[in-house]
């Protein structure tokens, strides 16, 4: 496993390489922008955690006890639903999406697309919209 130190994405994007390297990987994936790693920290708060494993290989942006937090700056239909979907797999009683604020339609599409109830904010935390859960 590679932690990477804060405001270092650069050197945290060559660690992960030289670390994918030792295990003979051919794949090489993005670093996150330092915005999403901001945006991370803030969504844990003092007593929750960032990148918290989820099964099937995957990783939710950030938890505390109670709420989860996924963040998606993309867009893309495909990505919100895939975040949406982690958010489910969290199995916590609050869940947030946080996308920029043009996108904030296309996430509550998404998250009522997967059927799962929850928050939708904006970057700044400045605007929310309530999405129900499915029955």
């Amino acid at each position: 496993m590679v932690i990477c130190r804060k405001n270092s994405t650069i050197l945290c994007y060559v660690e992960f390489f030289l670390y994918n390297n030792k295990l003979g990987k051919k794949e090489v994936q993005m670093s996150e922008t330092s915005s999403h790693e901001k945006a991370k920290n803030k969504a844990a708060g003092k007593s929750g955690k960032t990148e918290v494993p989820l099964k099937g290989k995957r990783r939710l942006d950030a938890a505390s006890r109670q709420k989860a937090t996924e963040i998606e700056r993309s867009g893309n239909i495909d990505a919100l639903e895939k975040a949406a979907r982690r958010l489910k797999a969290s199995r916590k009683p609050q869940k947030v999406l946080q996308v920029p604020q043009k996108d904030i339609s296309k996430a509550v599409q998404a998250m009522k697309n997967v059927g799962v109830g929850g928050t939708v904010k904006n970057m700044s935390e400045t605007k929310r919209r309530s999405v129900p859960k499915r029955k």
